[in-house]
């Protein structure tokens, strides 16, 4: 999987500096995958989690089950 082949995109609540992450979801249809990276450093890793997985930390979050300490 080549980088420059993925389609990045920032939250639509990255507003708040930059320190945010990107995800490619256009693997989603064709891989069942979804590459993720820090937006500060886009020649940096890529992490790349099952799309079930990611989803169901979307959903996490969008219910609340993570705290910030």
């Amino acid at each position: 999987m080549a980088p420059n082949s993925l389609y990045w995109r920032k939250p639509s609540y990255s507003d708040n500096g930059g320190a945010c992450v990107e995800v490619a979801a256009n693997l989603v249809p064709t891989h069942g995958l979804v590459p993720v990276r820090d937006s500060k450093t886009p020649s940096g890793p890529v992490l790349t989690f099952p799309a079930t997985a990611f989803s169901s930390f979307v959903a996490g979050i969008k219910a609340g089950t993570f705290h910030s300490a």
